[in-house]
């Protein structure tokens, strides 16, 4: 294994991992290299190139406000939501930007972020190139960013190694075939064996201390999306519903009697999520924001409807979903800029089936069985969020996946594991479908129901659209 659990899980805010989370992470690390050749006192101006996808959906996914929080020092783990409207507006109402939260520099958004919507940097469509001025407007510093999704973030030295690791696990994988291999030799769970590869770097109860951390970020997001209702962000007039279906489901108007009302409540779990991710608020990257919500739905689900659930068992979940998700980050993309929503959902879902297949008593192949049919199904998913906000048919989309990775699990642990397609066959479909897929499929708003709405509307809806 080559990426840790909590490289994959991160805690971060709304409304994109590719788009707020990396961008963020991006502009603090352009500052911290320049740092290291000239003291920043010395900067007289900061500027940022957004390109690709990056600029196209710029607006409605939080990246100009995400670059101009990074520049000022703040990163996405730590950074309060509440408070993020008033630091803007005070660096605007200013206009002036302390970099790192110490020199000051003159900065105004509008000038000082430009974009690139029918430009892309030659390494990945989620590109940037921040640049740093002297007193004298002399170029100082200069470098390129990549926002890989998940919020991973590389430079162009790294575009081929970002999957590297510089802790030597014990049981290094890449593939799904050599995952199984090892769990055969060992007689291991795939969670087993995770976590004895993130024991190169933790000891067991910092590892547990952290899924913890996790997991309860997950529940603290579900619960505040149950609690908040009113309009979405962004111009789409989108309504929040987790909290009314909440009062519904806890009321026990659909009938002790309903044979489907623990679905209700995984599409609940799925909707809290990504409405508190839509509104910016903390989300956990599981394995990006845009899908943010799979995983602690069917977590949850776990956890309130099969009988002997437990907290290990809960630990056993995340450890195993990882397991998938890596193979997934190692071997084609969780970029919805890069292969759609495959990418995104189908990824999640897979880890979702997963870690839900291991927890019900399935064997490593049962598992792996589990994800291959999570993926299968969510081949050739675009990415085509209206607006370019992640709310349509983002939101809703997550729900129908956290179904789908329930039904994916059930499937596979009704059979043995053997199964005609497998997961690295899955994976490299997906990579494929993705790298022929056109790029107006590709979280560009340009294509699918972000223009099939923009046509179809009689009335005009102010959102944040890019005109082809």
């Amino acid at each position: 294994m080559t990426i840790s659990v909590f490289d994959l899980f991160r805690i971060g805010i709304g409304p994109s991992s590719s788009h707020t989370v990396g961008p963020m992470r991006a502009a603090r690390r352009f500052l911290q290299r320049c740092a290291r050749s000239a003291p920043l006192a010395e900067v007289g101006r900061v500027r940022v190139h957004l390109y690709g996808s990056l600029a196209a959906t710029g607006v409605g996914h939080g990246t100009i406000s995400a670059v101009v929080l990074g520049l000022a020092g703040a990163e996405p783990q730590t950074v309060d939501p509440d408070e993020i409207d008033t630091i803007l507006a005070g660096i605007e109402s200013a206009g002036v930007l302390r970099l790192l939260d110490s020199a000051a520099v003159p900065f105004h958004a509008a000038d000082d972020v430009v974009m690139h919507p029918d430009e892309s940097l030659p390494g990945h469509p989620n590109g940037m190139r921040f640049e740093a001025f002297g007193r004298d407007g002399a170029l100082v510093c200069e470098h390129r960013y990549y926002s890989v999704g998940g919020g991973f973030v590389v430079d162009d030295s790294e575009l081929n190694t970002e999957i590297d690791s510089p802790i030597e696990v014990t049981h290094p994988y890449r593939s799904a075939e050599q995952l199984l291999a090892i769990c055969a030799q060992t007689g291991w769970s795939i969670s087993e064996l995770v976590r004895a590869n993130e024991l190169a770097q933790r000891t067991d109860s910092e590892i547990d201390t952290g899924i913890d951390a996790l997991r309860t970020a997950m529940h603290q997001c579900v619960e505040r999306g149950c609690r908040n209702e009113g309009e979405l962000p962004g111009g789409l007039h989108v309504q929040r519903r987790a909290a009314a279906l909440y009062r519904t489901l806890t009321a026990g108007s659909a009938g002790p009697s309903d044979p489907l009302a623990a679905l209700d409540w995984v599409s609940m779990f799925a909707l809290a999520v990504n409405e508190e991710n839509a509104a910016g608020g903390r989300v956990v990257t599981a394995p990006t924001n845009g899908a943010a919500g799979i995983v602690p739905a069917v977590l949850l689900y776990y956890e309130r409807f099969v009988p002997g659930a437990d907290e290990a068992g809960s630990r056993r979940f995340l450890l195993t979903a990882a397991a998938i998700g890596t193979l997934f980050k190692m071997n084609a993309s969780i970029s919805g800029a890069e292969v759609g929503c495959q990418g995104e959902v189908g990824s999640a879902c897979a880890m979702a089936a997963g870690g839900l297949a291991e927890v019900l008593g399935g064997t490593p192949e049962q598992v792996e069985n589990a994800a291959e049919i999570a993926l299968e199904h969510n081949l050739g998913l675009t990415c085509d969020p209206i607006g370019g906000l992640v709310q349509v048919p983002c939101i809703e989309r997550n729900a129908m996946a956290a179904m789908k990775a329930i039904n994916a699990a059930r499937l596979a642990l009704h059979g043995d594991g053997t199964h005609l397609v497998s997961l690295d066959q899955a994976i490299a479909t997906m990579r494929d479908t993705g790298l022929d897929m056109h790029e107006k499929y590709k979280e560009t708003a340009r294509g699918g129901l972000a223009v099939t709405f923009r046509h179809l509307t009689p009335t005009p809806v102010a959102v944040n659209i890019i005109e082809c």
